[in-house]
């Protein structure tokens, strides 16, 4: 598909406009190029719910640089798919670290620019990591925020052909092979739970980074992990809400990502304290990388200490009631 430079400008491309304005807002700490970047109205989902308006990202971003102002973000993979003529889906992977070496973390946010300008972001960041390498008690942090609950597009009905259209829109039905890959994997493996099947559709050496800053390897790990995920909400089924796919020497060549919803019942095993056999409604991204055919590297993300406050708030533990979503 045919992308209007309208859709980038000033830059060369999307991955150019992706790397260069994230670094002149939170490395070069132009918090207000936001009022250039993003629309007045635009809508940020992310691991505490929804915002809807330009003045909480730039409040939010603010709040962010000035708590952890050592730290230092590069983008460690960008892809992109046009939506239509005028408009890119960007999943932008952040690797950040800092100037005193206390362990690194990660966060994926796909935005959908039209016309060089902000109208809709799914972000997750990597939050157990930063809170696990400052030594903070993960449950103690989470108390202290606000799970707000999702309005918009997150609470419509997952789309029913996320090859052809996302909760972002039609996309181009590029790489159907590998994406018919991921979809049938997270159908046979995440949602029939057989994971047996895991090697049918990675490389045997395959790569898993996931939350905590957690580094998995080879098949019989990756199933573990899952499992550790699932464990605590044994009935959950993950929804695939938006894809895109993009092919780039710079990352390593051909890339899948796949933003997803988790919804289950916290009923099973009690990781996240005392169970309340209510629903979670997770927003997570993964970025898988294809090697001939299989997969052998996936990304992924949610934000644990969002999930942690929003069981704490379907128990009735206090919280903090202003929370900074962004």
């Amino acid at each position: 598909m045919s992308l209007d430079p309208v859709a980038y400008l000033p830059y060369k491309d999307p991955d150019d406009f992706i790397r260069e304005v994230t670094d002149l807002i939170w490395v070069d700490r132009s918090i207000s190029f936001i009022v250039d970047n993003y629309e007045p109205d635009s809508i940020v989902h992310g691991g505490l719910g929804t915002s809807t308006t330009r003045q909480e990202v730039i409040e939010g971003s603010l709040m962010r640089i000035s708590a952890t102002p050592d730290r230092v973000g590069q983008a460690e993979d960008v892809i992109w798919e046009a939506r239509g003529d005028d408009a890119f889906l960007s999943s932008h992977l952040v690797l950040s670290g800092d100037l005193h070496s206390t362990g690194v973390s990660r966060t994926i946010a796909n935005c959908l620019y039209r016309r060089g300008r902000m109208v809709e972001e799914w972000v997750v960041r990597d939050t157990l990591a930063g809170a696990q390498h400052r030594g903070l008690d993960v449950d103690e942090l989470a108390r202290t925020q606000a799970f707000r609950g999702f309005t918009g597009s997150w609470n419509d009905a997952a789309p029913a052909d996320p090859i052809a259209e996302g909760d972002s829109g039609v996309r181009p039905d590029e790489y159907r092979s590998e994406v018919e890959t991921v979809i049938d994997m997270i159908q046979t493996v995440w949602n029939g739970r057989d994971l047996q099947k895991v090697e049918k559709y990675f490389d045997r050496d395959l790569t898993l980074l996931t939350v905590g800053d957690r580094t998995i390897i080879r098949p019989e790990g990756y199933r573990r992990a899952l499992l550790h995920l699932l464990e605590s909400f044994p009935g959950g089924q993950f929804e695939i809400r938006d894809i895109q796919t993009n092919y780039d020497v710079r990352y390593a060549g051909l890339r899948v990502a796949v933003l997803w919803k988790f919804v289950g019942e916290y009923n099973g095993v009690p990781n996240y304290g005392p169970l309340t056999g209510k629903p979670v409604d997770l927003i997570g991204i993964s970025q898988f990388t294809f090697h001939k055919g299989a997969i052998v590297k996936e990304v992924r993300l949610w934000d644990d200490i969002a999930l942690r406050a929003q069981i704490a708030g379907q128990r009735g533990d206090e919280p903090v009631q202003f929370a900074n979503i962004y």
